[in-house]
């Protein structure tokens, strides 16, 4: 089974771990996986069925967006990486 590491922001959906074993064939399945296990997590990664546009799946050091996306074929030894998009701030002078 392939494994997504789930960033330290969104463990507290996950009972705290960190790294969840998935089935899949796609990145898709595989996420739609991971949120059939830890229902919480889908506000926080999807909205409707298109995943958030400030979440980021990487296989590897691969981006999913520059492949097929959450079409984006995977296999048994694969790792993704779920990358949330960090913004904001306040500019000092």
């Amino acid at each position: 089974m392939a494994k997504i590491r789930v960033p330290t922001p969104l463990r507290a959906y996950t009972d705290g771990a960190s790294d969840i074993e998935v089935a899949g064939s796609t990145v898709g399945e595989a996420l739609g996986n991971l949120v059939e296990q830890h229902p919480d997590l889908r506000v926080h990664l999807f909205q409707d069925d298109d995943l958030r546009s400030f979440v980021n799946i990487f296989i590897g050091d691969e981006d999913i967006r520059f492949m097929q996306g959450l079409d984006t074929e995977i296999d048994a030894a694969d790792s993704l990486r779920i990358i949330p998009s960090i913004a904001g701030g306040r500019r000092t002078q």
